[in-house]
């Protein structure tokens, strides 16, 4: 589905039809159907857990889990497409024992040292090829014989075998077919089956409304989770996706919200004793970061990746969301938890749904952005272009390093450049051309805060390109791109600041000052709405040029605003969001002004615009 994997079609479409076939048979609404429901729905089987939990032994100097974004493959891509041949036996039937162990062996042969080493499995492991799912006497899920006929932890023994780790998926909250008769026994937890673990009026949960919430008031809920955690632990997984979490998933309010759920996980997790990544699907709200951050080791920012048509992926749909969604999550990014922007498919050509530049852009934007690199591709076919892109050690290097993850430095335009710092003073600066036709795009040195001259490497192609004087240059294709490491050798760039809110500035419209602790001198201006309008009097410059002013502002969504000097024409800039309405972020938009005093305007038009901070301008243009 997506993020899902769990169940999701082209054009959104699929999710409704694939919701009804995950609750066929599943519908109790009321306890008067619930023994219905248990015995046309639920397969119950003996469980794989024969294995004793062991008491864990701790391992020499392991890594910390997410350390660094994780790289690998996940089956969704495939399984979900109509592509050709890949899923010859129905939805979703590529997800197969063989299909899996088939990938492992291709990644441990042509990726693995590289540091690609997860193998996901995802939605449908424990579904036939009509959906109907096992469960064993305990509500737990377990592997469709005809899928995975040697067992989950056969599997998972296979992929340790060739050096790697195992990955499997759940969708949060209790399934609507597990729940039986409400008396099913939970494992390990004397007096508690399946109707103390959830709501007494079955209200449901996730993205898909596929499973009935669960009400941790009840210890009895954190016991199924407990169970949930040991059998996969026991089978030897490494990594879990938790699929359709809320706030998020397409959905909000309290029926959905499943902060209670992770934490749930995240202690069942560590009781196990053994290290198990927790991921989580998709479009998390923002605003619970916090939550994500301190439950789990990732979290899926936007939508699925896949287009859910006859290739992997297409660029509208919806490859090219992610400059738009990206930004205001930078900042949460770090050594224990990443922005996931999912599936990276850029190894397979045609069956990828994009062209060659196309395709580098998407793995920049991934690398610079510090998500984990998974990709949905078929590794046994991967074509020479597309293994280029996915086994760049500089590229990877900056997804894998000490690099922070880069965000915008220019208004998120057609033409856009990204840029972040790196630990030892050079930067990592990348260009994209987002427009459907070629168009040049100048990454200037001042949007990075020093001006004169830079040494400039080119990491796709490992080529030095020699010395740059204040800006690089370059036509680029559509929908392509160009990464750089750029290293200064000029100056740090010296500026004069003008705030928002000063006494001198002429607000118009709806335009007020407003607190903001976390902005230059406290305070900002907003409202800037249907006219709203911000003008800053007596910006002093020693001579005529354009200079690149560099504006500190506030936006919790994408905003556009016009920006024009002394009433000239205005030019229309998108601003990419900051995450919230308290934290700046800044970018650098060209204004060409004259020798002497200018005004510089923020004008809302007919929209709305962020809120302003300050500026900063340069002292000479």
């Amino acid at each position: 589905m997506r993020s899902s994997s769990y169940c999701v079609m082209p054009a959104r479409a699929l999710r409704a039809a694939i919701v009804l076939a995950l609750t066929a048979g599943a519908t109790a609404a009321v306890p008067a159907a619930r023994a219905e429901t248990a015995a046309s729905a639920q397969t119950a089987v003996p469980t794989q857990t024969a294995v004793p939990a062991q008491t864990a032994v701790p391992e020499a100097a392991a890594p910390a889990l997410a350390a660094k974004p994780y790289m690998g493959w996940s089956s969704w891509s495939m399984q979900s497409s109509k592509y050709p041949g890949l899923n010859p036996d129905g939805d979703y039937s590529y997800l197969t024992e063989a299909n899996v162990l088939k990938q492992a062996d291709a990644l441990a042969a042509k990726l693995k040292k590289y540091g690609y080493e997860y193998v996901n499995i995802d939605a449908g492991w424990w579904r036939d090829n009509t959906w109907k799912p096992r469960f064993d006497q305990h509500g737990r899920q377990q592997a469709d014989p005809v899928r995975f006929p040697s067992g989950m932890k056969a599997v998972a023994d296979r992929i340790h075998a060739k050096g790697l780790k195992a990955g499997i998926y759940l969708p949060v909250g209790l399934e609507k077919e597990a729940y039986g008769d409400g008396r099913v026994a939970i494992w390990n937890a004397d007096g508690c089956t399946t109707a103390d673990i959830v709501y007494e009026d079955l209200r449901t949960t996730n993205g898909w409304d596929s499973a009935y919430k669960l009400d941790f008031a009840n210890p009895c809920a954190q016991k199924y989770i407990d169970s949930q955690a040991r059998m996969f632990a026991d089978w030897g997984y490494d990594f879990l996706k938790l699929d359709g979490v809320g706030p998020g998933s397409g959905k909000s309010g309290d029926q959905y919200d499943n902060v209670a759920d992770v934490a749930a996980w995240q202690k069942a997790i560590a009781a196990t004793g053994r290290p198990i990544h927790l991921e989580l699907s998709w479009s998390l709200d923002i605003g619970r970061v916090a939550d994500w951050k301190r439950h789990s080791q990732g979290w899926r920012i936007d939508t699925d990746v896949e287009c859910y048509c006859n290739t992997l992926v297409s660029w509208e749909n919806s490859v090219d969301d992610r400059w738009d969604d990206a930004p205001g999550w930078t900042r949460h990014a770090g050594p224990g938890g990443w922005n996931d922007l999912d599936s990276l498919d850029v190894g397979n050509g045609e069956m990828d749904g994009l062209t060659k530049a196309e395709r580098q852009s998407y793995a920049t934007l991934w690398a610079i952005a510090k998500s984990p690199l998974y990709t949905g591709d078929d590794l046994t076919r991967l074509d020479p272009y597309g293994l280029s892109l996915l086994t760049n050690r500089e590229v990877i290097a900056v997804n894998q390093g000490a690099t922070p993850p880069a965000r915008p430095v220019t208004p998120s335009d057609p033409q856009q450049v990204w840029a972040a710092r790196n630990p030892d003073g050079t930067y990592t600066v990348a260009l994209f051309n987002l427009a459907d036709a070629p168009a040049a795009v100048t990454a200037h040195w001042a949007s990075l805060g020093f001006t004169g001259k830079a040494a400039v490497r080119d990491l796709w192609n490992h080529e030095n390109l020699g010395t740059y004087r204040n800006r690089i240059t370059e036509a680029l294709p559509a929908h392509g791109s160009r990464l750089f490491t750029v290293t200064p050798r000029g100056s740090a760039l010296t500026t004069t600041a003008h705030e928002a809110e000063s006494p001198s500035n002429t607000l118009g419209g709806n335009a007020s000052v407003a607190d903001c602790p976390a902005c230059s001198d406290g305070r900002k201006v907003g409202n800037l709405y249907l006219g709203g309008t911000l003008r800053f009097n007596d910006i002093v410059v020693d001579k005529a040029g354009t200079y690149l002013i560099k504006v500190a502002y506030v936006s919790g969504d994408p905003r556009s605003v016009d920006v024009f000097a002394n009433g000239g024409g205005a030019t229309r800039h998108k601003f990419p969001s900051t995450g919230d309405w308290g934290t700046p972020e800044t970018v650098s938009v060209p204004v060409t002004l004259k020798a002497g005093a200018n005004t510089i305007t923020f004008d809302s038009g007919t929209g709305y615009a962020p809120d302003i901070d300050r500026i900063d301008v340069p002292k000479s243009s």
